[in-house]
Parts: C-alpha cells; sequence; structure tokens
C-alpha cells in the first residue's frame, strides 16, 4: 500500500521515433497512480542511443505529453548527460566482482549462436570470458582486442517480486541468456558506453523512484535489474507490468497497423479528451458506477492496478470513434468554432464576409455537432456552407427529374429581397408556398433544395443550412444556376 506523497513514478520514453501510443498509455497510468496518490509524476528522456536519438523526436514527445495533458513534475532528466555516474556504477560492479571485461570478438560470438542454433539451443552467451588469467587478459590486449563489459547472472538465482498486476513473479537466472552486457566495446582499460538496463537502474535509484510502471514486454527485463540493484546496494522499486496493447488479430499493435503516433491521431481529428480517455480504458476497468466516458482527474480519483487487466488490451476503432464523437457532441459551439476555425482557415474559409462572422461560425457549429465524429468531420462536412459545390450525380439526377426545376424556380422567385435573417419559420412558409405554386408535393422540392444548395442529396439539416447561406444571398446564387442548368 502506498503512502500518500511517497509515491515516485516516471515515464522514460526514447527519443528514436515519435510518441507512441503503447508509450503514451503508460504515461497515463503512471500519471492516474501518482496523482491517486498525491505523489510525483517524473519524466526522463532515454536518449543515450545517439544514432537514432533526434531532437524532434523529443519535441514530438514532449509536446504529446502536453496535448493530453500528462503534466509532469520539475524539469525532465536528461539520460545523456548522466553518463559519467552510469560509468562510476560500471566501475563499482568491476571492482567488487559483480562484472567483467569480455574480450569475445563477433566471430567467435557468431560462432557460438550458430553452434548453439544447430543443436536446437536456446541462444544465450556461454559466459567463456567470466574467469579469464591475467595471462589471457594480457594476450588479448596484445591482440588489440576491445572489450565489452558484462555483469554476472548465476544459473542458480531465483529472482522474485510481487508485481502489481501479475501478483507473485519468479525468474531463473539461468533464463536470462547468460551474463548480461551493461557497456559497449571499448580499449582494455576503458568504460564503454552503458547500456539499457544498468542506466535505468542507475538513474531510477538516482530519481529515488518507489513505482516502476511499464509494458509487459519488459519482464525479461525487471528481472535482470532486480539483480543490478542488488549488486549496486540500491532499494529497488515496486513493479507493474501493464498489458501490451494488441490489434484485432491479437498481435501487438505496430506501425502495420497504421496509426500509432499520437501526433497522427491529433491530424486525424481526434480530441485529446476522447484520446486519452480511451487510452485510460485500454488495460483498466473502471468502477461501473463511472461509465466508460470521463476525465483524467475522475480517473486519478479511483485508479488502483486491482483493475488493470492482466490480459492484452485490444484496440477498438469504433469505441475511440465513440468516445471522440462524445465529446465533440459536448462542446459548446464556441468551443467547437475554437477547434475548428484554425482547420477552416487552413482552407481559405472564413476569412471575410458573412462567413467571417463569428456568430454565423457558431451557428454553423450547432448544425454540425451532432453528425460529427472526427473533427476532420467538421472540415468535410462544412465545405458546401464555405464553398459552391459541383454537384453529384444523384443531385444532378434529381434537379433533371419531373417538376424540380419548376419547383426551385418557383421558391426562387418568393425569396426575399437582401440577405436579412431568415427564419425557420419563414422558410417553411416559404417552401410551402412554393410547392404549391409548383404543382409538386414538398418532399420535391426538399429534395431538390438540397441538391441545389448543398450539391448532395445527404447533408446536414437543409432549413438549417439554407439559413445560413441566406445570410450571404448565397442561397438565390445557387438557386439560380440550379433553375437555368442545361
Amino acid at each position: 500500500m502506498a503512502v500518500a506523497g511517497s509515491v515516485r513514478v516516471r515515464l522514460a520514453p526514447s527519443p528514436t521515433g515519435t510518441l507512441h501510443i503503447g508509450t503514451a498509455r503508460t504515461a497515463v497510468f503512471n500519471w492516474l497512480f501518482a496523482r491517486h496518490h498525491g505523489g510525483t509524476f517524473l519524466l526522463r528522456i532515454e536518449d543515450t542511443d545517439r544514432e537514432r536519438s533526434k531532437e524532434e523526436y523529443t519535441a514530438n514527445i514532449l509536446e504529446g505529453l502536453h496535448w493530453l495533458g500528462l503534466d509532469w513534475d520539475g524539469d525532465p532528466v536528461i539520460q545523456s548527460e548522466r553518463i559519467e555516474a552510469h560509468r562510476v556504477a560500471i566501475a563499482q560492479l568491476l571492482a567488487s566482482g559483480h562484472a567483467y571485461r569480455c574480450y569475445a570478438n563477433e566471430a567467435e560470438l557468431t560462432a557460438m549462436r550458430e553452434l548453439q542454433q544447430a543443436e536446437n539451443r536456446a541462444p544465450r552467451y556461454d559466459n567463456r570470458h567470466r574467469d579469464l588469467s591475467p595471462e589471457q587478459v594480457r594476450a588479448y590486449i596484445a591482440e588489440g582486442r576491445e572489450a565489452v563489459i558484462r555483469f554476472r547472472i548465476d544459473d542458480g538465482a531465483v529472482i522474485t517480486w510481487h508485481d502489481l498486476v501479475r501478483g507473485e513473479m519468479r525468474w531463473s537466472g539461468s533464463d536470462l541468456g547468460g551474463d548480461m552486457v551493461i557497456a559497449r566495446r571499448a580499449a582494455a582499460d576503458q568504460i564503454g558506453d552503458p547500456l539499457y538496463n544498468l542506466v535505468v537502474v542507475v538513474d531510477d535509484a538516482a530519481m529515488a523512484i518507489s513505482h516502476v510502471i511499464r509494458g509487459e514486454d519488459h519482464i525479461a527485463n525487471t528481472a535482470k535489474q532486480l539483480l543490478l540493484y542488488a549488486a549496486l546496494g540500491h532499494t529497488a522499486p515496486v513493479f507493474a507490468h501493464t498489458p501490451l496493447i494488441l490489434n484485432q488479430e491479437g498481435k501487438k499493435l505496430s506501425k502495420r497497423d497504421g496509426v500509432t503516433s499520437i501526433s497522427d491521431f491529433q491530424s486525424m481529428g481526434y480530441s485529446a479528451e476522447a484520446l486519452v480517455n480511451y487510452m485510460t480504458l485500454l488495460g483498466w476497468s473502471p468502477p461501473e458506477s463511472m461509465g466508460e466516458r470521463f476525465s483524467l482527474e475522475q480517473a486519478a480519483a479511483v485508479f488502483d492496478f486491482a483493475r488493470v487487466n492482466r490480459a492484452g488490451a485490444r484496440f477498438d476503432w469504433d469505441k475511440l470513434n465513440w468516445l471522440n464523437g462524445q465529446v465533440l457532441h459536448g462542446l459548446g459551439a464556441e468551443a467547437l468554432r475554437q477547434q475548428l476555425q484554425p482547420l477552416w482557415a487552413a482552407k481559405g474559409w472564413g476569412a471575410q464576409g458573412p462567413s467571417a462572422d463569428a456568430e454565423w461560425q457558431r451557428q454553423l457549429c450547432e448544425l454540425l455537432a451532432p453528425s460529427l465524429t472526427l473533427l476532420a468531420d467538421g472540415v468535410e462536412q462544412a465545405t458546401p456552407l464555405f464553398t459552391r459545390p459541383d454537384p453529384d450525380a444523384a443531385a444532378l439526377a434529381q434537379l433533371a427529374s419531373d417538376g424540380a426545376r419548376p419547383a426551385v424556380a418557383a421558391l426562387l422567385a418568393l425569396l426575399p429581397e437582401g440577405c436579412e435573417e431568415l427564419s425557420v419559420e419563414q422558410a417553411q412558409s416559404l417552401l410551402a408556398q412554393a410547392a404549391s405554386q409548383a404543382g409538386v408535393k414538398k418532399g420535391v422540392l426538399m429534395k431538390s433544395l438540397r441538391a441545389a444548395l448543398l450539391g448532395s442529396l445527404q447533408g446536414p439539416d437543409l432549413v438549417a443550412s439554407w439559413r445560413l447561406l441566406h445570410r450571404s444571398g448565397e442561397d438565390r446564387l445557387r438557386l439560380q444556376s440550379s433553375s437555368t442548368m442545361p
């Protein structure tokens, strides 16, 4: 049981790519746990992969977390700036005999792996350089060989811990692949670049991390890291290994499944509120009283690992779309306008004329809101209101049908001059009069009016759309064009 205020967790993304939804979901669980206990949520950028780490990926990660509302405490820790602390820890392990220099070259290691494969054995390092004599070491150095540094793993060791998600865990040292490399190759008397399992332990200890919350694909790393904690004399944190996010085939979600980057979800028109709500549901079951629609703060109030599932969480686009629609439907007209206006502006819409009026745009948002699933829908569905559309095949067929042109012409003749506000009552009265004068059913006129104004037989509420177009006189221009169409 965590003591209030004693919880210190961290998110440790690697800036070798954009913020992935799996990393973001890990961030959500860390944030919820920290905020539930009044604790601290820290951020560490693990940029020790010098070739693949890029500043633009770091920026993308930070921007994505900000957008999702996952605020962290203090400044981010930059792992590459702590390399000397990592080397000090390795030197300590060398001095205590927990680590040693291994001079096996790539050709020897390749031959070892090929033999293991031929004999149908699991790949592992055979610890061949664990107990070299001083003479052997001098001989390898004389050959000009560089050395990696390996951490000793006793095959007979038994590693156990209580996982907050999976309960009691037990690993055998013999299942960890032999002695572990903790620093890359370097000259015989040097310590090369420290590697992941070592630096994570050193940094988590330095940051006083109380709980490590991460995906289940790190379970084997946890077993190795617990050995490192003990060898370095550090107290190990509590671990919680969350389920992976799976695709519909039950495999780990990857780029092959399409969108996985948070910035891609953002550009597709998903709201931060809906996406973070959905990620919370990927592996965590809220109390029944909460339902499936809630804020981060509401989830933090009740979050605990007893409700985190062990089984993988399948990504469900339909549920995400439903949640996003619920968020958009619940926005007020002005809040929705604030989100859609930059997207409209990017199309060159709403800069001048009646459509530049904030009230006109709010009325448009009221019209569109009930049918939106994504913000991008607010661009597509607004297109015929901002621009004069080319009628599609169904619209052209409707306008060519019996009675359509006379009905449109009759309505055009009845339209009041000017661009004053057209009320719903006025619109309904004009429709009834025009249908009567043209001798057609009102439904024929309604379909023909939709075809003339919006260029399609599908779309938003007709009368509301007509009223918006009337404010600029655009309805008259479109009806004239349709009534004279050959």
